[in-house]
Protein backbone atom coordinates (compact mmCIF):
# COMPACT_ATOMS: atom_id res chain seq x y z
CA UNK A 1 0.00 0.00 0.00
CA UNK A 2 1.07 3.57 -0.66
CA UNK A 3 1.21 6.36 1.92
CA UNK A 4 1.63 9.93 0.72
CA UNK A 5 2.79 12.61 3.15
CA UNK A 6 1.99 16.13 2.00
CA UNK A 7 4.60 18.36 3.56
CA UNK A 8 6.69 15.25 4.03
CA UNK A 9 9.92 17.15 3.43
CA UNK A 10 9.37 18.98 6.72
CA UNK A 11 10.75 17.75 10.04
CA UNK A 12 7.60 16.04 11.32
CA UNK A 13 6.85 14.46 7.96
CA UNK A 14 10.41 13.15 7.75
CA UNK A 15 10.10 11.72 11.25
CA UNK A 16 7.17 9.55 10.18
CA UNK A 17 8.59 8.35 6.85
CA UNK A 18 10.69 5.52 8.39
CA UNK A 19 7.87 4.68 10.82
CA UNK A 20 5.56 3.82 7.92
CA UNK A 21 8.34 2.21 5.90
CA UNK A 22 9.10 -0.18 8.76
CA UNK A 23 5.42 -1.12 8.70
CA UNK A 24 5.81 -2.18 5.07
CA UNK A 25 4.29 0.82 3.29
CA UNK A 26 5.59 2.50 0.15
CA UNK A 27 6.02 6.09 1.38
CA UNK A 28 6.18 9.07 -0.93
CA UNK A 29 6.36 12.75 0.00
CA UNK A 30 5.52 16.07 -1.57
CA UNK A 31 6.73 19.53 -0.69
CA UNK A 32 7.57 22.89 -2.16
CA UNK A 33 10.66 21.56 -3.94
CA UNK A 34 9.53 18.06 -4.96
CA UNK A 35 8.63 17.07 -8.49
CA UNK A 36 5.63 15.18 -7.10
CA UNK A 37 2.74 17.56 -6.43
CA UNK A 38 0.22 17.43 -3.58
CA UNK A 39 -2.53 16.70 -6.07
CA UNK A 40 -0.64 13.79 -7.66
CA UNK A 41 0.11 12.36 -4.24
CA UNK A 42 -3.53 12.62 -3.17
CA UNK A 43 -4.82 10.96 -6.31
CA UNK A 44 -2.43 7.98 -6.19
CA UNK A 45 -2.05 7.10 -2.47
CA UNK A 46 -4.08 4.73 -0.33
CA UNK A 47 -3.43 6.90 2.74
CA UNK A 48 -2.77 10.64 2.51
CA UNK A 49 -1.35 12.50 5.50
CA UNK A 50 -1.20 16.31 5.58
CA UNK A 51 1.79 17.55 7.58
CA UNK A 52 1.99 21.30 7.08
CA UNK A 53 1.86 24.31 9.46
CA UNK A 54 -1.48 24.80 11.23
CA UNK A 55 -2.28 28.03 9.36
CA UNK A 56 -1.83 26.22 6.00
CA UNK A 57 -3.59 22.98 6.89
CA UNK A 58 -7.19 23.76 5.96
CA UNK A 59 -6.13 25.43 2.71
CA UNK A 60 -4.05 22.41 1.65
CA UNK A 61 -6.83 20.01 2.64
CA UNK A 62 -9.30 22.07 0.61
CA UNK A 63 -7.10 21.72 -2.46
CA UNK A 64 -6.86 17.93 -2.30
CA UNK A 65 -10.21 16.95 -0.74
CA UNK A 66 -12.08 16.91 -4.10
CA UNK A 67 -9.55 14.35 -5.40
CA UNK A 68 -10.01 11.85 -2.57
CA UNK A 69 -12.22 8.76 -3.01
CA UNK A 70 -14.16 6.49 -0.65
CA UNK A 71 -11.51 3.78 -0.59
CA UNK A 72 -8.81 6.20 0.59
CA UNK A 73 -7.90 7.49 4.06
CA UNK A 74 -7.18 11.16 4.72
CA UNK A 75 -5.29 12.23 7.87
CA UNK A 76 -3.48 15.26 9.24
CA UNK A 77 -0.69 15.72 11.81
CA UNK A 78 -1.48 19.21 13.10
CA UNK A 79 -1.83 20.43 16.69
CA UNK A 80 -5.51 21.38 16.33
CA UNK A 81 -8.29 19.09 15.23
CA UNK A 82 -11.75 20.68 14.93
CA UNK A 83 -11.12 22.80 11.83
CA UNK A 84 -8.75 20.39 10.00
CA UNK A 85 -11.05 17.41 10.59
CA UNK A 86 -14.03 19.45 9.41
CA UNK A 87 -12.13 20.34 6.24
CA UNK A 88 -11.18 16.68 5.63
CA UNK A 89 -14.80 15.56 6.05
CA UNK A 90 -15.64 17.56 2.92
CA UNK A 91 -13.88 14.79 0.98
CA UNK A 92 -15.31 11.34 0.17
CA UNK A 93 -12.45 9.58 1.96
CA UNK A 94 -12.31 8.08 5.42
CA UNK A 95 -11.00 10.66 7.88
CA UNK A 96 -8.77 10.28 10.95
CA UNK A 97 -7.24 13.29 12.65
CA UNK A 98 -3.83 12.71 14.24
CA UNK A 99 -1.77 14.79 16.66
CA UNK A 100 1.69 13.62 17.75
CA UNK A 101 2.17 15.10 21.24
CA UNK A 102 5.91 15.58 20.73
CA UNK A 103 8.35 17.35 18.47
CA UNK A 104 10.30 15.77 15.61
CA UNK A 105 13.53 15.84 17.63
CA UNK A 106 12.56 12.79 19.73
CA UNK A 107 14.54 9.65 19.00
CA UNK A 108 11.59 7.33 18.45
CA UNK A 109 7.88 6.79 19.12
CA UNK A 110 8.63 4.76 22.24
CA UNK A 111 6.59 6.09 25.19
CA UNK A 112 5.28 9.00 23.11
CA UNK A 113 1.58 9.90 22.86
CA UNK A 114 -0.38 10.23 19.62
CA UNK A 115 -3.94 11.56 19.70
CA UNK A 116 -6.26 9.74 17.26
CA UNK A 117 -9.62 11.21 16.18
CA UNK A 118 -11.51 8.72 13.95
CA UNK A 119 -14.06 11.12 12.48
CA UNK A 120 -15.22 8.89 9.61
CA UNK A 121 -13.25 5.70 9.45
CA UNK A 122 -13.93 2.01 9.21
CA UNK A 123 -12.39 -0.40 11.70
CA UNK A 124 -9.76 -1.54 9.20
CA UNK A 125 -8.25 1.90 8.70
CA UNK A 126 -8.37 2.79 12.38
CA UNK A 127 -6.82 -0.45 13.57
CA UNK A 128 -4.15 -0.33 10.85
CA UNK A 129 -2.92 3.07 12.07
CA UNK A 130 -3.13 2.12 15.74
CA UNK A 131 -1.10 -1.03 15.05
CA UNK A 132 1.66 0.95 13.30
CA UNK A 133 2.02 3.40 16.17
CA UNK A 134 1.69 0.85 18.97
CA UNK A 135 4.24 -1.45 17.34
CA UNK A 136 6.69 1.46 17.59
CA UNK A 137 5.94 1.82 21.32
CA UNK A 138 3.57 4.78 21.18
CA UNK A 139 0.52 5.31 23.37
CA UNK A 140 -2.62 6.17 21.38
CA UNK A 141 -5.39 8.26 22.92
CA UNK A 142 -8.66 8.02 21.00
CA UNK A 143 -10.96 11.03 21.31
CA UNK A 144 -13.12 13.53 19.38
CA UNK A 145 -11.77 16.65 17.68
CA UNK A 146 -13.70 18.86 20.11
CA UNK A 147 -12.36 17.13 23.21
CA UNK A 148 -8.86 17.20 21.73
CA UNK A 149 -8.91 20.96 21.25
CA UNK A 150 -10.33 21.51 24.73
CA UNK A 151 -7.58 19.41 26.30
CA UNK A 152 -4.68 20.85 24.31
CA UNK A 153 -5.84 24.34 25.25
CA UNK A 154 -4.55 23.29 28.69
CA UNK A 155 -1.76 20.87 27.81
CA UNK A 156 -0.20 23.14 25.19
CA UNK A 157 -1.98 26.50 25.31
CA UNK A 158 -1.69 27.16 29.05
CA UNK A 159 1.80 25.65 29.25
CA UNK A 160 3.21 27.75 26.42
CA UNK A 161 1.44 30.90 27.64
CA UNK A 162 2.91 30.61 31.14
CA UNK A 163 6.38 29.80 29.78
CA UNK A 164 6.29 32.84 27.49
CA UNK A 165 5.09 35.03 30.37
CA UNK A 166 8.03 33.84 32.50
CA UNK A 167 10.49 34.65 29.71
CA UNK A 168 8.92 38.06 29.13
CA UNK A 169 8.99 38.84 32.86
CA UNK A 170 12.73 38.14 32.99
CA UNK A 171 13.22 40.40 29.96
CA UNK A 172 11.12 43.22 31.45
CA UNK A 173 13.18 43.09 34.63
CA UNK A 174 16.39 43.32 32.61
CA UNK A 175 17.78 40.23 34.31
CA UNK A 176 20.91 38.60 32.89
CA UNK A 177 20.03 34.91 32.48
CA UNK A 178 23.67 33.87 32.86
CA UNK A 179 23.88 35.77 36.15
CA UNK A 180 20.84 33.97 37.55
CA UNK A 181 22.53 30.63 36.97
CA UNK A 182 25.02 31.49 39.73
CA UNK A 183 22.02 31.38 42.08
CA UNK A 184 20.19 28.54 40.37
CA UNK A 185 18.16 25.77 41.95
CA UNK A 186 17.32 22.52 40.13
CA UNK A 187 13.71 23.61 39.70
CA UNK A 188 14.72 27.00 38.27
CA UNK A 189 17.10 25.22 35.89
CA UNK A 190 14.22 23.08 34.64
CA UNK A 191 12.02 26.16 34.14
CA UNK A 192 14.85 28.02 32.39
CA UNK A 193 15.43 25.05 30.09
CA UNK A 194 11.74 25.03 29.15
CA UNK A 195 11.94 28.73 28.27
CA UNK A 196 15.02 28.14 26.15
CA UNK A 197 13.48 25.12 24.45
CA UNK A 198 10.35 27.04 23.46
CA UNK A 199 12.13 30.22 22.34
CA UNK A 200 14.60 28.26 20.18
CA UNK A 201 11.77 27.09 17.92
CA UNK A 202 9.49 28.56 15.25
CA UNK A 203 7.38 31.38 16.75
CA UNK A 204 4.65 30.85 14.15
CA UNK A 205 4.01 27.32 15.46
CA UNK A 206 3.26 28.69 18.93
CA UNK A 207 1.28 31.58 17.48
CA UNK A 208 -0.99 29.05 15.74
CA UNK A 209 -1.37 26.89 18.86
CA UNK A 210 -2.35 29.88 21.01
CA UNK A 211 -4.27 32.00 18.51
CA UNK A 212 -6.21 29.43 16.48
CA UNK A 213 -7.56 27.16 19.22
CA UNK A 214 -11.07 28.45 20.06
CA UNK A 215 -10.80 27.07 23.62
CA UNK A 216 -7.63 28.99 24.54
CA UNK A 217 -9.27 32.37 25.39
CA UNK A 218 -11.30 30.83 28.23
CA UNK A 219 -8.17 29.13 29.57
CA UNK A 220 -6.23 32.40 29.51
CA UNK A 221 -9.09 34.20 31.26
CA UNK A 222 -8.91 31.62 34.05
CA UNK A 223 -5.13 32.03 34.18
CA UNK A 224 -5.41 35.81 34.50
CA UNK A 225 -7.95 35.34 37.30
CA UNK A 226 -5.60 32.97 39.13
CA UNK A 227 -2.66 35.36 38.76
CA UNK A 228 -4.76 38.26 40.03
CA UNK A 229 -6.01 36.30 43.06
CA UNK A 230 -2.55 35.02 43.94
CA UNK A 231 -1.04 38.48 43.54
CA UNK A 232 -3.59 39.86 46.00
CA UNK A 233 -2.80 37.06 48.45
CA UNK A 234 0.95 37.67 48.20
CA UNK A 235 0.76 41.44 48.60
CA UNK A 236 -1.77 41.04 51.42
CA UNK A 237 0.92 39.38 53.60
CA UNK A 238 -1.61 37.04 55.22
CA UNK A 239 -0.08 33.56 55.62
CA UNK A 240 -3.49 31.99 56.28
CA UNK A 241 -4.89 33.27 52.98
CA UNK A 242 -1.81 31.92 51.21
CA UNK A 243 -2.30 28.57 52.93
CA UNK A 244 -5.94 28.44 51.79
CA UNK A 245 -4.94 29.23 48.18
CA UNK A 246 -2.13 26.65 48.27
CA UNK A 247 -4.13 23.85 49.86
CA UNK A 248 -7.15 24.35 47.59
CA UNK A 249 -4.94 23.57 44.61
CA UNK A 250 -3.12 20.78 46.40
CA UNK A 251 -6.43 19.04 47.06
CA UNK A 252 -7.43 19.42 43.40
CA UNK A 253 -4.23 17.72 42.19
CA UNK A 254 -4.67 15.01 44.81
CA UNK A 255 -2.31 12.05 44.51
CA UNK A 256 -0.51 13.62 41.55
CA UNK A 257 1.30 15.93 44.00
CA UNK A 258 3.31 12.96 45.26
CA UNK A 259 3.77 11.61 41.72
CA UNK A 260 5.05 15.00 40.58
CA UNK A 261 7.49 15.10 43.50
CA UNK A 262 8.90 11.71 42.55
CA UNK A 263 9.12 12.56 38.85
CA UNK A 264 10.96 15.83 39.41
CA UNK A 265 13.25 14.18 41.98
CA UNK A 266 14.22 11.64 39.31
CA UNK A 267 14.76 14.41 36.75
CA UNK A 268 16.90 16.41 39.15
CA UNK A 269 18.93 13.30 39.94
CA UNK A 270 19.60 12.83 36.21
CA UNK A 271 20.68 16.47 35.92
CA UNK A 272 23.08 16.19 38.85
CA UNK A 273 24.64 12.94 37.61
CA UNK A 274 24.86 13.74 33.90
Amino acid sequence: MKIGIIGGTGKMGQFFVPVFERAGYDVRVSGRKTALTNEELAATSDIVIVSVPIHDTCRVIGEIAPLMQKDQLLCDLTSLKVRPVGAMLASKADVIGLHPMFGPTVGSLKSQTIIVCPARADEYHTEALLKIFRNEGATCTITTPEEHDRMVAIVQGLTHFVTLCMADTVRRLGIDIRATQEFTSPVYQIELSLMGRLLSQDPLLYADILQQNPYVPAVLAACRGSASDLSSVVTGHDPELFKLFFERNSRHLGSYCEEGQKMTDALIECMVNK
